[in-house]
C-alpha cells in the first residue's frame, strides 16, 4: 500500500465501513448511470451471472464459528498412534 494513503490499518478499516454501509454499491451504480448515460455500457454483454461464481469448497453449509466433530471411536481410528510401546531396534547395531 503506498504510503500517501496512510497506515494498513486505516484503509482496512474504511473499506471494511463502506462495504457495511453498501458504499461501494454506490459507487458502481454512479458509474455504471454515467457509463450508460453515454451509451457506453452494452447490457447484452456486460453483466456478472451469479449462477458461475463459485464458493470453495469449505465454504458450503457449515456456521461459522461450530466445529465438526467426529465420534470418539472413529478419530481414534483415522489417527496414527502417537507413540509406540515396543521399542525399535537400533539402525547399526
Amino acid at each position: 500500500m503506498p504510503e500517501r494513503y496512510g497506515p494498513w490499518n486505516t484503509i482496512y478499516s474504511r473499506f471494511y465501513r463502506w462495504s457495511r454501509k453498501r458504499i461501494w454499491d454506490q459507487i458502481l451504480s454512479a458509474i455504471q448511470s454515467k457509463a450508460d448515460a453515454k451509451g457506453g455500457i452494452d447490457w447484452e454483454i456486460h453483466f456478472v451471472d451469479g449462477t458461475i461464481i463459485r464458493a470453495h469448497q469449505h465454504a458450503a453449509g457449515l456456521k461459522k464459528g461450530t466445529l465438526r466433530r467426529r465420534p470418539l471411536a472413529t478419530a481414534r481410528e483415522a489417527s496414527p498412534p502417537k507413540s509406540t510401546s515396543e521399542p525399535t531396534a537400533a539402525v547399526n547395531s
